[in-house]
């Protein structure tokens, strides 16, 4: 016989957290428990019979039950496997890494589990089993088999059945004493459920790691085995109906006129149509009230004015059949109809109803026992569901848990409050556009916007105009555009913004953008969320968003200053306003100034805001947002802007970000020039991409940028970029490490987690300080090799207090203030004398009152002498001292736990600081990348000589000589395939076009590409693969290629061809760059060559 494992293993029969979680929201049943689990091996050591729990609403403490621990038989399996490991046999080293299944005699069931590490010293190895729990076992005596990889598929699907037939017998041995005591304490089960399972919550988390293994056993949390039965691919036969909600993201509703059939529904060891049907008949039962009867919060039906689907009005005869942990559920369901939520109870973030079906199809948990659809994770897999919804198109609703059981007591007592659950409270909704980590997010540097439009309609000479405020945020970065632009007819500048940034959510005001702008959102946008605000009351207008806007900034303001009490009263009565209104930042100021020129883009702000505040990011958002103006604003007065403009059929056509088979990077223009080494650098050059240079000065001061990078200065920059190749994400981290210094959201100190999060979070601002360190190091350092050189450019932004803030001696007050090392190991800081005032204070009172113990008790020795015998007493004066002592040590350990606090509040007063080093390093990332890409090019690459026109009416020209191709690289082709071309266009003496004419795959369509992408890299200051290339500055490029139609926005390919070629006549200027291809291909020939 082997001896019993750990208690902390979780295979106690007599302790299941998951039949408290579960009773949460059952009522009390008469019906009798099923029996204990049938064993064909009978241990030699049976489980003592339950003992009559106490009446108080605890969870039975794991140390009364250890006497009651049954030992395991190590016997035979009744699973026979001709590949099982004999137990005999000592597996060391080899078995790390492997596959491995153990068996549970008790259970009678094999359970999976991946051999992570192995101990030398005790001979044991670290099992992490798939549902995170982790083991120390001696696999020599145990009975375990190490799997090869075929038979992994055939093992998970049994494993998934026996550890959920294990789970509900345990669960059926609690339920009977749990049931009978429920009937003697004569209370509401709610109150008794919901204090148990937060009460067992805090007992895990008090025994620290080794109760990390008394979890659930929940197959497909996070072991990706779980699989999908056939039945599932059938949407008629699906309980769970997920349909687009109008707007791009995802409804859930439960399907009530039917029985359906539900995946992975497990009860009683059975799936599929038993479970499902028992789903689809309570649903039909009990939930009436979400079929044809559906009404919102104000009782309107669907089909009614001013009907809201995120909201549900509740039978009163049904909340009154409710436990109270269940009417706290629904009331927050009842709100937020088109969220899932993740409902917090105690250590587990638990899916009820609909949302149980949702977690099911789209994470692979498992439904849990009884009649209820219900399913669960782990709180540490939080930020993996939450992103994995979120990018699927659901809104995320968070609700934590903020009291814990022992508050909700005290509450009763002193308040004489009824309340049976503990409070809980929304603390986050996470979306696509407002997904700030993830694992998923840390492998892609692509921005992920969200768009808030609004419109007013002109008619203006004729022409029916229109004028769009637009507001851009992207909140992993708290970077916020703003800006407000007049359009043509077609919405040519909206499409054109959409096709460059793509944006993941939208935000509109209900009913009020005109259809062709509804339709222009539709064709030029990739499914993103789409969320309807009612005007005014959610969709601000400029005043509401100004008045906003100020008071947060008043109590910034507030924040940030130390005031006496009559100079708070005097501004908070006077004319604090004024002050308010300066110290906005400047392009809100500007826009604030310029009146109705700006009201649509403060309009689009309000909107944003208010959907922020829904998701706790607004104040966070405003306090450290980067605000940019809205570049190429509209298309009038083309010659005082400073870019390129490149529309959305040229950024397509040209597959300048995206190519044309698959929609992804590969064969653009961006992947040839991206050789960036850090996730913002990659950002950036794509910015420069969407938006050529247009002056002289700028596209030259980048070219002798790129030129002084090359050369004998190139080993250095490859150095330097070696040194940023270390950096996480520096402008994500950073962001997130300002929003927790303001406790909002999941970050306040109300929020109950049991999951260690400060050291999470310590561990993100020390990585921060070293990114900061090494980013400030390094420009250090390339400045000194870099100080001889010619370009403007790379002084500026290697030149402390310039370009780059000087920010050693701040980073130096924060490598004196404690140890980055030991704080990292061991998550918890312990600052240096000087540098917290509050710890220091708190440690010198402790040394006081030491001190004064001393003394004291030196006087008592003196006064009683050395005696060789002794005895325990106490004076009055050692009493009070031992009071004072402990007093002075409660206050100096929560001083030392809030300094994290207050270093991370002092880190973000620098955000700008932090923010311009990042930019800098950014900029030098993708100058260092266009001077690395004319190394791929095939064929000669030259510096393109970039001339104004002398006087207005000199005719534009380009002149290339060898022409490459600038997206063909030098390893994608045999060498010399290619065929360079000597192109010229305008100047004297030739003509100012070219009337290309061939055979099929001639390379017509092949040369243009060429040209308007030799065009765009001139401007961006890189390199052209050429062996010269000479050219006026291009103010646009238009783009007609290929036969395409629109047919979502009602466009046949012949109407699409003269709506393009319209816009080139209308819009192109003396310095405009004309691709068309193809012209008149929609039509008949006749048509066709009269068009061209």
């Amino acid at each position: 016989m082997a001896p019993s494992r750990p208690l902390s293993n979780g295979r106690s029969p007599l302790v299941n957290q998951q039949k408290q979680i579960t009773s949460f929201f059952t009522k009390s049943s008469s019906s009798p428990s099923p029996s204990s689990l049938p064993s064909k091996q009978t241990p030699k050591s049976q489980p003592n019979p339950i003992p009559k729990l106490s009446p108080s609403p605890t969870t039975p403490s794991p140390l009364q039950s250890k006497h009651k621990k049954p030992l395991l038989v190590i016997g035979s399996s009744p699973i026979s496997h001709s590949t099982l490991a004999t137990t005999k046999k000592s597996h060391g080293q080899e078995a790390v890494n492997r596959r491995v299944r153990v068996y549970w005699p008790l259970d009678q069931s094999w359970y999976e589990g991946c051999v992570k590490s192995f101990d030398k010293i005790s001979g044991k190895h670290l099992v992490q089993y798939d549902d995170a729990e982790e083991e120390f076992l001696d696999l020599s005596k145990e009975k375990i088999e190490l799997m090869k990889e075929k038979n992994l598929r055939r093992m998970r699907r049994a494993v998934v059945m026996m550890m959920m037939i294990r789970r509900m017998k345990i669960g059926g041995r609690m339920g009977k004493t749990e049931e009978a005591e429920d009937g003697k304490e004569g209370t509401d089960l709610e109150e008794e459920d919901d204090d148990d399972e937060d009460q067992g919550g805090s007992v895990k988390r008090k025994q620290g790691k080794d109760s990390e293994s008394r979890k659930r056993k929940i197959p497909g949390g996070n072991s990706g085995y779980s699989k999908k039965r056939k039945s599932d691919g059938d949407p008629k036969k699906s309980i769970l109906k997920v349909s687009l909600d109008g707007n791009g993201g995802k409804v859930v509703e439960p399907k009530v006129n039917g029985i359906g059939k539900t995946a992975h529904a497990v009860d009683d060891g059975l799936v599929g149509d038993a479970a499902a049907e028992r789903f689809g008949t309570r649903e039909r039962q009990k939930l009436h009230f979400l079929g044809d009867n559906r009404r919102d919060a104000n009782r309107r039906r669907p089909g009614d004015l001013n009907y809201d689907p995120r909201t549900l009005y509740l039978p009163h005869d049904f909340l009154k059949s409710l436990t109270g942990g269940q009417r706290q559920w629904w009331e927050f369901k009842a709100k937020h109809m088109d969220k899932v939520i993740f409902f917090k109870m105690g250590k587990f973030y638990e899916l009820y109803e609909m949302d149980a079906h949702v977690g099911v199809k789209e994470l692979d948990l498992q439904y849990m026992k009884r009649e209820q659809p219900h399913c669960g994770f782990p709180e540490k897999n939080f930020s993996m569901n939450v992103e994995k919804l979120a990018r699927k198109g659901y809104r995320v609703l968070a609700v934590e848990q903020t009291e814990t059981p022992e508050q909700l007591e005290l509450r009763r007592k002193e308040k004489g409050s009824k309340d049976k659950v503990v409070k809980r409270e929304i603390c986050a909704v996470v979306t696509k556009g407002t997904l700030t980590e993830g694992e998923m997010m840390s492998a892609n540097p692509e921005a992920s916007y969200m768009l808030a439009v609004t419109e007013s309609c002109q008619t203006l000479e004729h022409e029916q105009g229109r004028i769009f405020g637009i507001c851009v945020v992207d909140a992993a970065t708290s970077k916020v555009i703003l800006g407000q632009f007049q359009d043509d007819s077609e919405c040519s500048a909206l499409c054109c913004l959409l096709s460059e940034l793509r944006p993941v959510e939208i935000i509109k005001p209900a009913k009020l953008l005109s259809p062709e702008t509804e339709i222009v959102l539709l064709t030029h946008t990739r499914c993103p969320l789409v969320n309807e605000l009612v005007p005014l009351s959610e969709f601000w207008d400029a005043e509401k968003t100004v008045s906003e806007v100020k008071a947060v900034y008043r109590r910034f303001h507030e924040q940030s200053i130390s005031l006496s009490t009559n100079e708070a009263n005097l501004l908070a009565t006077g004319p604090f306003s004024k002050d308010t209104f300066s110290s906005l930042p400047d392009v809100l100021l500007e826009l604030v100034n310029a009146g109705n020129d700006g009201s649509y883009a403060l309009s689009a702000l309000g909107g944003t805001l208010f959907y922020l505040k829904q998701a706790f990011l607004d104040e966070t958002l405003l306090r450290f947002a980067k605000f940019e103006s809205l570049p190429c604003s509209g298309f009038s007065n083309i010659d005082q802007k400073p870019y390129m403009i490149l529309d959305a059929s040229a950024l397509e056509n040209l597959e300048i970000f995206e190519n044309s088979r698959n929609g992804d990077s590969s064969g653009t223009l961006y992947a040839q020039l991206d050789h960036c080494v850090t996730a913002f650098g990659k950002r950036l050059l794509k910015s420069w991409l969407a938006r050529p240079l247009y002056h002289l000065d700028s596209i030259r001061e980048r070219q002798d940028a790129v030129g002084d990078i090359k050369g004998v200065n190139l080993p250095f920059a490859l150095e330097f970029r070696k040194d940023l190749s270390r950096l996480p994400d520096m402008e994500r981290l950073l962001a997130r490490i300002f929003a927790s210094s303001e406790g909002n959201g999941r970050n306040a100190n109300k929020v109950v987690l049991y999951e260690d999060a400060a050291k999470k979070q310590l561990q993100e601002f020390i990585s921060a300080l070293r990114g900061c360190e090494l980013m400030t190091e390094a420009c250090s350092a390339l400045g000194v090799i870099l100080e001889n050189v010619e370009s403007r450019l790379l002084h500026h932004l290697l030149t402390p207090g310039k370009s780059r803030s000087d920010v050693h001696s701040v980073l130096k007050h924060f490598k004196d203030a404690f140890d980055w090392v030991e704080a990292n190991n061991s998550g918890r800081i312990i600052p240096h004398d000087g540098v917290d005032t509050a710890y220091d204070s708190a440690c010198r009172a402790v040394m006081e009152v030491e001190s004064g113990l001393k003394k004291h008790l030196k006087e008592q020795r003196k006064l009683l002498g050395d005696a060789s015998g002794f005895f325990r007493y106490w004076t009055p004066n050692i009493k009070k001292l031992i009071g004072e002592l402990s007093q002075a040590e409660s206050e100096k350990e929560s001083k030392l736990k809030s300094i994290l606090q207050r270093l991370v509040g002092r880190f973000s007063e620098h955000h700008n600081k932090w923010r311009q080093l990042v930019s800098t390093v950014a900029e030098l990332d993708v100058l260092i990348s266009l001077a690395i890409a004319s190394d791929y090019y095939e064929g000669p690459t030259c510096r393109p000589i970039i001339s104004g026109l002398p006087c207005p009416d000199e005719v534009p020209f380009l002149r290339a000589k060898s022409l490459g191709h600038p997206v063909l690289r030098s390893d994608s082709l045999g060498r010399n395939t290619f065929v360079p071309n000597d192109v010229t266009i305008g100047s004297s003496g030739h003509a100012n076009f070219i009337l290309l004419t061939g055979p099929n795959m001639g390379g017509k369509s092949t040369l243009l590409r060429q040209i308007c992408l030799a065009t765009i890299l001139a401007q961006v200051g890189a390199d052209v693969p050429a062996e010269s290339f000479e050219m006026s500055p291009v103010d646009r490029i238009f783009v007609r290629m290929g036969a395409k139609d629109h047919i979502m926005a009602g466009q046949s390919t012949f109407l699409t061809e003269l709506l393009e070629t319209a816009s080139m006549l209308s819009s192109a200027t003396h310095n405009s760059l004309v691709a068309l291809d193809e012209l008149g291909r929609g039509t008949s020939t006749s048509d066709g060559q009269a068009i061209a």
